[in-house]
């Protein structure tokens, strides 16, 4: 199955480089994260074509993962091709924005403030964990977050991303990664600012500094950003040059 989703392509790319396992179906992949089961979009179903009555994609999710605690699944389209099914009516929809860009530029509000620099030290990783506890708070479970911040760790000492902080003094207060997705793609992920340090610019700056860094380090001619259409970062990487390409559906929910 070749995946033809911006969104999912990269996506897949990152989890594969991150040590998931992909299995092919031949009308879905399978993929599977063993060293992180709890992460949704690490263990999930992507469909080839868009889920109808009668599928049974609820069986197979559970066939495919018996020990799961929630329901993830990706479909590889760019537009809804009919109703959602009725089996999917207990799940989350979610539509998301694909964003690309091949010519960053700065925000309009560049951050002077912060340091911009790579997460590097044990401290700077410990870090990035207690701020997406700031971000989140307890929808992020402790050992899910350690565990997704040690496979981000070991991706960018692989050279494969870097995860990009932003410090006022030697506090994180804003993050995102961004990593190679193959083909000239790179993939940011996982755009965080502390709550007590929006509206300074921060995100923006990072985005910049990042799609730099991709370009410059990683080789990429296409940066890839998948936002929320209805959140206000989507502004902030509209504001550095990235451009609506894509929509990217998913259905997912905590099935315990």
């Amino acid at each position: 199955m070749r995946v033809t989703s911006l969104g999912y392509r990269t996506d897949v790319a990152l989890r594969v480089a991150e040590g998931a396992e992909v299995t092919d179906r031949g009308d879905c992949l399978v993929i599977r994260s063993p060293d992180n089961p709890a992460f949704w979009w690490g263990n999930f179903l992507l469909l080839r074509a868009w889920p109808r009555d009668g599928d049974g994609w609820l069986d197979r999710f559970a066939a495919e993962f018996p020990q799961a605690a929630h329901v993830a699944i990706g479909v590889d389209v760019a537009a809804a091709e009919g109703p959602v099914p009725a089996e999917f009516a207990d799940l989350d929809a979610e539509c998301s924005t694909v964003l690309t860009c091949t010519d960053i530029h700065a925000p309009g509000h560049v951050s002077t403030a912060a340091e911009i620099r790579p997460l590097e030290s044990d401290r700077d990783w410990q870090q990035s964990v207690e701020l997406n506890r700031r971000c989140y708070g307890e929808q992020t479970p402790s050992d899910f977050q350690q565990r997704r911040v040690a496979t981000r760790r070991r991706l960018t000492q692989a050279g494969q991303a870097a995860w990009f902080g932003a410090f006022d003094g030697s506090r994180l207060v804003a993050q995102l990664g961004v990593g190679d997705a193959g083909g000239g793609l790179a993939r940011y992920q996982d755009v965080e600012t502390d709550p007590a340090a929006r509206r300074r610019g921060l995100a923006g700056t990072l985005v910049w500094h990042a799609g730099r860094f991709a370009a410059e380090k990683l080789g990429a001619s296409t940066l890839v950003i998948v936002a929320d259409p209805a959140e206000g970062a989507i502004r902030v990487y509209r504001n550095c040059g990235f451009a609506d390409a894509q929509r990217q559906f998913g259905f997912a929910r905590d099935a315990t």
